[in-house]
């Protein structure tokens, strides 16, 4: 995706993700209790990322059907490479550090991470 989505624009992605295609009345029901957010708010974002090619609609009688262009998993690939890049670099390794040093890593966590390298060295 070459333009980023602003944090209330992943709120509708995530409801997209979830369940597509919705018309814009639907993803109005199922964005998170705590956004309170009217149709006209929704609309405005679902315009927004159908400008960015984030989603796609399709008529459907008198209303629109929008459905994602960007697969979650793609989009969490993405998000992540940046933070890596703006923050540390472009290398993971300072990161793992970072979060290790501040005692943000749990034993399990850290067992996870030997696994995964293990994995990735056979």
């Amino acid at each position: 995706m070459p333009e980023r989505i602003s944090d209330a624009e992943h709120v509708v992605m995530e409801v997209l993700w979830d369940e597509s295609p919705l018309t814009a009345q639907e993803v109005v029901e199922r964005v998170p209790e705590g956004r309170a957010w009217s149709a006209n708010t929704v609309k405005t974002l679902l315009g927004r990322l159908l400008a960015k090619e984030a989603v796609a609609h399709e008529e459907d009688g008198r209303r629109y059907r929008y459905r994602p262009l960007v697969a979650r998993e793609d989009y969490v690939v993405g998000e992540s490479q940046r933070l890596i890049d703006r923050l540390f670099g472009g290398s993971l390794t300072p990161l793992v550090a970072h979060l290790a040093r501040r005692d943000q890593l749990s034993s399990r966590e850290i067992e996870e991470i030997e696994s995964l390298l293990k994995e990735l060295k056979q």
